[in-house]
């Protein structure tokens, strides 16, 4: 099973305003376990990036000003990310910027039917809990130093897709002994199981021999209310 754990950073909050993307970053999951293939671009918006959100994800714009377009790279990430589930917390602000870029380009929208929200899991896992990014990986024990200074796409892409797994069970949940999930699971593949009739051993008795019965006998009886009295 292939899914994608997908991350933009951006300008601002809303495109309709102007504001676009400035990084996109994108991971490959076989099994829901990330996978060396990556999809990575810094992105040139072709406006001023405001100091407020220079601050949230150290991005300025002499480190944009030479790198390519969304338009220019559109087509490799559509590649890239195939017809495949995308993975993304917060879903909602990061396909309102995607979609923007695309209809500019004249591609079609993503649905959110292929989206999988890692917020909306969360509070339905911790309802009234905090369910942001670095609280989650907080919960779950996960390395948040790389995080410390600023946000990155690749990086938060990185850290969600270890969110992502500990929210779908961890990584044992493949082990699970129930069977209306051990056929999908993607660590028990019961195609692979080896299901030939087993030959049984035949039925052998171990009866308890005169000394050993009187010996416990003897032990019974130097018990106060034994049970075996009863």
């Amino acid at each position: 099973m292939r899914e994608i754990v997908l991350d933009t950073e951006t300008t601002g909050m809303d495109p309709a305003k102007g504001d676009r993307i400035v990084e996109i970053g994108c991971l490959e999951l076989i099994n829901y376990m990330p996978t060396q293939k990556t999809f990575w671009h810094y992105i040139n918006p072709e406006r001023d990036i405001p100091l407020e959100a220079q601050a949230v994800h150290g991005i300025s714009n002499e480190m944009v000003k030479d790198k390519p377009t969304f338009i220019e790279i559109v087509g490799d990430f559509l590649d890239f990310i195939g017809d495949d589930t995308l993975i993304i917390h917060n879903a909602e602000f990061d396909l309102k910027f995607l979609n923007h870029h695309l209809k500019e380009g004249g591609y079609a929208a993503i649905s959110n039917r292929r989206v999988v929200d890692t917020l909306m899991l969360a509070r339905q896992k911790f309802p009234g809990q905090s369910a942001s990014l670095d609280a989650l990986c907080r919960r779950f024990g996960i390395d948040l130093s790389a995080r410390a200074d600023y946000h990155g796409a690749l990086l938060d892409s990185r850290l969600l897709a270890d969110v992502y797994l500990e929210l779908k069970g961890g990584r044992q949940q493949g082990l699970a002994l129930d069977t209306a999930t051990a056929t999908s699971s993607p660590i028990l593949d019961t195609a692979h199981v080896d299901t030939a009739p087993q030959q049984k051993r035949k039925h052998r008795k171990f009866p308890a021999k005169k000394a050993e019965i009187e010996a416990h006998g003897d032990m019974v009886k130097k018990l106060k209310n034994a049970l075996w009295s009863a």
